[in-house]
């Protein structure tokens, strides 16, 4: 078998690269390469939660490729059932530690659809800001501790912390900073307590306003440095077309409110997501794969970059031309580069909620009332990807079913479409790197694969 590729791999190297060294890509070339392979991966490093990957190679083809999702099945659906409205927001946060605040949002935009609840703009304000906070701490913790490990070739942040302690300080400072947005605007680092159906229980104070805004506006020199980082690095050079699905909004760059959007240019809503968005079970995972219309599609920050890219503000436009973004990017290993891209997009869009929520004035509101029951669509932009909350709200005012989309779930099988698509263009690396890069490209998708997981009947043999 002939494979025409150019990959390139993260340099091997202990100290940090020099501001001044930039290191170019390799040319493409051709190989002729069969060879048998058989690599299985027992629980992928630096991903959140527990998944495997086995593959076999038969004469220079991918015979078998399986991403087995090990977790056990999580019912957060079912403990919905029979609970008030008002309870859900704060069952559903604890799907996630990490996107605790979309969970909570998808949740409550679902139940004020279904309850014909109809939030005021500070309120709306508020949850946005909390979003920015989510949006940063969990790229943040993805990339500079997760990530950024590949690019100083170690297994883990431990040894960075001696050779590079600058990484692990300043990424800590970027998170700490993310947690208190969280804390200030929802009421803790994580579980959002201050979100309640029909605006929020608690706001903020100016003076917490102004220090955040302070601090938003100096965390650009270390998000510059993770540029910096990122720029000197080679990546893995890997493309193949695939359909973006994410939120998008006319006015901003869309997290949380907008419709789903598709670049393959069919008709998209919150209404419909269930008529064109279908899940399955597959034998192999404890976790659904997702399918689209046109099969197969991506979710998240390379997903929202490639939709959204009008609507990105200035320091994020310039940061995604440095790090090599210019979409249409359909390269997976950018995802990384851009959440990074939005960092800086977070960083902005939380400095302008700040000085439009300082602008009005900021005053406490009376949560808005309930005027109906039924079934209600809630969807937000998580960090990882488009995620849809759908409950059904009797006339008690009492959950009757719920159903959610999570949005590593709608990655699957993307990821294994490129694993089948990658694995046979370095067939010719030695054992150990190919095994590295399998489990790159498993972790540029961010998957929080506990998140994933749902109630089903899955049988392994």
């Amino acid at each position: 078998m002939t494979v025409t590729y150019g990959i390139v791999f993260f340099t091997r190297h202990r100290s940090y690269l020099p501001a001044q060294q930039k290191l170019t890509a390799r040319p493409r070339f051709t190989v002729s390469m069969k060879k048998d392979l058989h690599i299985k991966l027992d629980e992928i490093t630096r991903v959140e939660g527990h998944g495997n990957v086995v593959i076999d190679v038969k004469n220079g083809r991918v015979k078998e490729l399986r991403l087995e999702i090990i977790e056990s099945p999580r019912f957060f659906e079912v403990m919905l059932r029979g609970r008030r409205f008002d309870e859900a927001q704060h069952v559903m946060s604890r799907i996630c530690g990490i996107c605790a605040v979309s969970h909570t949002s998808a949740s409550l935009k679902a139940i004020e659809d279904a309850m014909d609840i109809r939030i005021s703009r500070q309120a709306t304000l508020v949850r946005k800001l909390a979003f920015c906070g989510e949006m940063i701490q969990s790229h943040i913790l993805h990339l500079f501790f997760l990530v950024f490990p590949d690019f100083l070739g170690e297994g883990s942040i431990v040894p960075i912390l001696k050779t590079h302690p600058e990484i692990a300080r300043k990424g800590l400072a970027l998170k700490r900073l993310a947690n208190e947005i969280c804390a200030v605007v929802a009421g803790r680092h994580v579980h959002p307590i201050s979100l309640f159906p029909g605006g929020v229980a608690y706001l903020p104070k100016a003076e917490e306003l102004k220090r955040l805004k302070a601090q938003l506006a100096a965390s650009f020199d270390d998000l510059e440095f993770a540029l910096e980082l990122m720029e000197r690095v080679p990546r893995r050079e890997f493309s193949r077309e695939r359909e973006f699905i994410s939120l998008k909004d006319r006015g901003e760059y869309g997290i949380y409110g907008g419709e789903p959007y598709t670049n393959e240019g069919y008709k998209l809503s919150a209404k419909t997501y269930a008529k064109k968005i279908k899940e399955q079970i597959v034998p192999h995972s404890a976790a659904k794969h997702a399918l689209s219309p046109k099969g197969a599609y991506m979710v998240g920050a390379l997903a929202r970059v490639n939709n959204n890219w009008r609507q990105l503000g200035a320091r994020a436009r310039k940061a995604a031309a440095a790090a090599g973004i210019a979409p249409p990017e359909y390269n997976p290993f950018l995802n990384n580069a851009a959440q990074l891209v939005e960092c800086f997009q977070a960083a902005e869009d939380a400095i302008s909620i700040i000085d439009e929520l300082m602008g009005r004035g900021i005053r406490q509101e009376p949560l808005a009332k309930p005027r109906g029951h039924g079934r209600g669509i809630g969807v937000v932009e998580a960090p990882r990807g488009t995620l849809y909350h759908e409950y059904v709200i009797n006339k008690d005012g009492c959950v009757e079913a719920a159903e959610c989309i999570i949005p590593t779930a709608q990655n699957l099988r993307s990821i294994e479409d490129d694993l089948r698509a990658y694995v046979p263009t370095i067939l010719d690396k030695p054992r150990e790197e190919i095994r590295m890069a399998v489990e790159a490209l498993v972790r540029a998708y961010d998957p929080c694969i506990s998140c994933s997981t749902h109630i089903m009947d899955v049988r392994f043999e």
